[in-house]
């Protein structure tokens, strides 16, 4: 078989503009970035929110936001389409979401945390990724309804946060898709 690439001109043609993105509905999954150090991290965690359709990302703690060049590099746009806000507090901004019926799921390793396809989400959803060598705090953790995270068979034990958000990210969006709700 042979697979024909498209070229980086007929990508560009099949973009959506940014108005276009603005007003399209966003997915009932949320996510809080805690504590994120690597800007570069941020800018890939927000080009996969964009392309899931993310409703908003919470920055909290010491997070970097945009606009910042490293961002900007790994985000491609992302961060003009994507709704976020900074939060300096977020366990007050987490407990909000929870109150208002928003499941709270850390991706973490804990003693607790089972696999991230073995949990049954529940929407709307909001994902925390915490920092790249402590995690997620103790203080996140202890509002959350479970905590997964991504099973390692070899010597590592953890993988990039930004490639962590994403594979739980896409696991988030598999379920949700499968309950038969399309918005794209």
């Amino acid at each position: 078989m042979t697979f024909l690439k498209y070229t980086t001109q007929e990508m560009l043609a099949q973009r959506p503009t940014v108005g276009i993105l603005k007003a399209k509905p966003r997915l009932p999954f949320y996510a809080a970035f805690e504590n994120i150090r690597s800007l570069n991290n941020v800018g890939a965690m927000f080009r996969t929110s964009d392309s899931a359709l993310v409703s908003k990302i919470f920055l909290t703690g010491t997070t970097g936001q945009p606009p910042h060049s490293s961002i900007d590099k790994t985000a491609l746009g992302a961060t003009d389409v994507v709704p976020w806000e900074y939060l300096k507090d977020s366990r007050a901004a987490l407990l909000d979401l929870k109150a208002q019926g928003v499941s709270i799921v850390a991706l973490e390793i804990t003693k607790e945390s089972i696999a991230y396809t073995d949990l049954t989400y529940s929407f709307p959803v909001c994902l925390i990724v915490g920092n790249e060598v402590t995690g997620v705090s103790d203080e996140l953790l202890d509002i959350c309804n479970a905590a997964v995270q991504i099973p390692m068979l070899g010597r590592a034990r953890s993988l990039n946060v930004a490639t962590a958000y994403g594979i739980a990210l896409f696991e988030i969006l598999r379920q949700y898709r499968n309950l038969g709700i399309h918005h794209a």
